[in-house]
């Protein structure tokens, strides 16, 4: 059986040049960075070249990248990083984020709020979009940290962030901004120079960008004060504890290098190109992801009476759909899916065991039933038109079945 993988969100495969950027560093380039002889200074030179590739891609400088061990972790330190002093002082201190904000937000910020910080969890409307106004009139003299994810997890909506955080900015320019842009990631151009100019810390995660599980990044503007989470040696700028998984860095690193090529692709005119060791053609630009999703979800629209795209009307990242089946459950869409060879989602990969429906589209309005019958397709680079075409005859007859059983 050929699968089929529509579960991107969760991971992204590892592209074949990001595995022969790191494979040295797993064998014979083992040094530590922090050592001085000349293997770890080999080691340190990879390091600080993947940082200065993460800062080229974000319109960042290298001082401001701090590697960290993924997303979860990323939010973890901005959240609890900018709010400890607080906690310590006992000065009020309220936080701003939003009710479809990924769980290592959502519980990061409940944690807080256990300990005295106020937080103001802000509603999405019906497309999963947060009002600006809203958002401002959230805002108060002792709001000190706001986070709102970029893009989401589940439906791919895109979030205004650049507007938000001028909001914010003009609201209190000591304020500090983070959001959380692991799902935008080399999907989407990030210009912390330009369009995020007032976002102060951003997450990165390496695995939702072609890179291994276990790497990510926090990006601290400069002149922000953060609390490390980790005790332990100066690393990383004494924000992050902790000797540097070098081959999972050097990796981060060369997924953003290809990152930047894929995003100015388009223009650069480019030809879709096998991708050795995949047998697989990469899409070469983020338009033609998003046609072959468009194909996929009108294709679904077409043939699956009842059906409904959840967001439809917002914009979204390129490669994801959310698609609700009526009268179906979307746990055993998914399980039947898998025995016929496709990969899906129908949430946060690390909730995928819970039974409760996804909290993203409950806070979009949708009923307890309409959540749970609701899948999330993602395609990645490697997605090919073929696979979609069996999508198309595989996900109707499935859904079919599993309603004429119902």
């Amino acid at each position: 059986m050929q699968r089929i993988y529509l579960d991107a969100n969760a991971t992204t495969p590892v592209l074949p040049e990001v595995v022969d950027a790191m494979r040295p560093f797993l064998t014979e380039a083992f040094g530590n960075p922090s050592s001085a002889h000349l293997p770890g200074q080999h080691a340190r030179s990879a390091v600080e070249h993947a940082r200065g590739a993460v800062a080229k891609l974000l319109h960042a400088t290298p001082k401001e990248i701090v590697f960290t061990s993924g997303g979860t972790e990323s939010d973890n330190l901005a959240l609890t990083g900018i709010l400890q002093p607080y906690l310590d002082s006992g000065e009020p201190a309220h936080l701003i984020t939003t009710q479809i904000e990924h769980h290592a937000v959502l519980y990061a910020a409940e944690a807080l709020e256990k300990r005295n910080i106020e937080v103001t969890y802000l509603a999405p409307d019906a497309n999963g979009l947060i009002d600006p106004a809203a958002f401002e009139a959230a805002l108060c003299p002792h709001t000190r940290l706001v986070s709102i994810m970029l893009a989401n997890n589940e439906t791919g909506v895109i979030q205004p962030i650049g507007k938000l955080a001028r909001i914010a900015k003009a609201h209190n320019p000591a304020l500090v901004f983070h959001t959380d842009a692991v799902q935008a990631a080399a999907k989407l151009p990030l210009d912390l120079s330009g369009e995020f100019k007032n976002v102060d810390l951003l997450s990165l995660s390496g695995h939702k960008m072609y890179a291994p599980q276990g790497t990510g990044v926090l990006f601290v503007r400069k002149g922000i004060q953060l609390t490390p989470l980790f005790h332990g040696g100066p690393h990383e700028r004494q924000r992050r504890a902790g000797t540097e998984n070098v081959p999972g860095i050097v990796a981060l690193g060369r997924a953003a290098e290809l990152a930047a090529t894929w995003l100015n692709s388009a223009t650069l005119g480019v030809p879709d190109v096998p991708l050795l060791g995949h047998g697989n053609v990469a899409l070469q630009s983020p338009e033609a992801l998003e046609d072959l999703r468009d194909r996929l979800e009108q294709g679904l629209l077409t043939a699956i009476p009842h059906t409904t795209v959840n967001a439809a009307n917002a914009p979204r990242v390129p490669n994801t759909t959310s698609l609700r089946f009526d009268g179906i459950d979307a746990e055993a869409l998914l399980i039947a899916l898998d025995m016929q060879g496709i990969a899906a989602g129908f949430g946060a990969a690390c909730m995928s065991g819970a039974t409760e429906p996804s909290h993203v589209l409950l806070a979009m309005g949708l009923t307890a039933a309409e959540a749970r019958a609701s899948l999330r397709l993602s395609l990645s680079r490697f997605t090919t038109a073929n696979e979609i075409d069996r999508a198309l005859e595989i996900i109707p007859a499935a859904v079919a079945r599993l309603r004429s059983l119902s």
